[in-house]
This record gives structure tokens, C-alpha cells and sequence, in this order.
């Protein structure tokens, strides 16, 4: 499967069925997130994964009710070590460029999973207290995402997307409504 086909083909899956997952293809799935590009290869991506059912009820909580993250079979949060990025950049480090990386590294492991025939939903709405106290993380390392990743159960029907034109501007940037 190409790249192309794989960026249109992928969908946020809310639905798993409980089949594990290989530790082979889910070490893919990590690597491709620990090749993504970083501000000044500060690479402050850190992941946990987690397996256990009762560490993923904690995580729904924590993900104000998302009950669907408990059916996969992994949970991998993802998050960013503070101090790596902002030993060089500073306060922009810290507010943006670790979000920017996360991100990259999310967006890759979305992509491979779904290239190995794994269904994932990238889950940003989450009280961040509440998942540092789950994964016991240390401060200065905060979580970005969570990434339930399993077999579909169900998949979504193709989301509508902007005309291309629509969003794309010469030179300056030109509101359209």
C-alpha cells in the first residue's frame, strides 16, 4: 500500500475487537513514531504502553468517559520530555515545538498502524493531571495523546473533507467564509 492511499484510507476507529496485537508489529508501529522529525533532533518523544485492563478503565476516566480506549487491545500514550526540547529553545520549546514533535510522531505511528491493518484514534481530550498519576510520570514530562490501537470493529464512513482550493493560498492568506 502506498503512502498516499494509506494518509486517505485511515480512520479515527472508536471500535476494537480484542485481538492482541504481535509484539513484532506493535515495535513497527513504536518505531515509526521514533523516526519523526524533532526541532533540533531534541526527539522528546517518550511512549508508555499500556496492556492492562484496569490501567485502561483509569485511562477513560481520565479521557472523560471515551469508553472505547478500554477495548483495544494497547494504549499508547504519548508523551513529550519537557527539558529536551527546552535545553535549546527555551519557552517556544516548551509551548510549541514539543507539541509540534509529538505530533509528527503521532501522525507516524497512525500511519504505520493502519498500513499493518490496525484500526487507532488519535485522543486529545483527556485531563492531564489525571494520566500523569496513571503512567507516573515524572514532572516535567507531560502527555500529548493517547492512542488506542487494535483490530476494527467497526469502521467509519469516509468524514467529509475541505475542497483542496479552499484551503490552500498564494502569497497571502485570503479569508474565505
Amino acid at each position: 500500500m502506498g503512502i498516499s492511499e494509506v494518509i486517505k484510507k485511515r480512520r479515527s476507529v472508536r471500535s476494537y475487537k480484542s485481538d492482541p496485537i504481535p509484539e513484532e508489529d506493535l515495535r513497527k508501529i513504536l518505531d515509526a513514531g521514533r523516526w519523526a522529525p524533532s526541532s533540533g533532533n531534541t526527539q522528546p518523544l517518550e511512549m508508555v504502553v499500556i496492556r492492562k485492563q484496569k490501567t485502561k478503565k483509569k485511562l477513560v476516566k481520565a479521557a472523560r468517559g471515551q469508553s472505547f480506549i478500554a477495548q483495544a487491545p494497547v494504549v499508547v500514550v504519548i508523551c513529550a520530555n519537557i527539558p529536551r526540547t527546552e535545553r535549546k529553545y527555551g519557552e517556544r520549546g516548551r509551548n510549541l515545538y514539543i507539541i509540534q514533535d509529538t505530533a509528527a510522531a503521532t501522525q507516524n505511528i497512525l500511519l504505520m498502524a493502519y498500513e499493518l491493518g490496525y484500526a487507532t484514534c488519535w485522543i486529545g481530550s483527556f485531563i492531564d493531571k489525571e494520566v500523569e498519576k496513571i503512567i507516573e510520570a515524572p514532572e516535567k514530562i507531560r502527555p500529548l495523546a493517547l492512542i488506542p490501537i487494535g483490530k476494527p470493529a467497526r469502521i467509519p464512513k469516509t468524514p467529509h473533507k475541505r475542497n483542496l482550493d479552499e484551503i490552500v493560498h498564494e502569497e497571502k492568506l485570503r479569508s474565505r467564509r
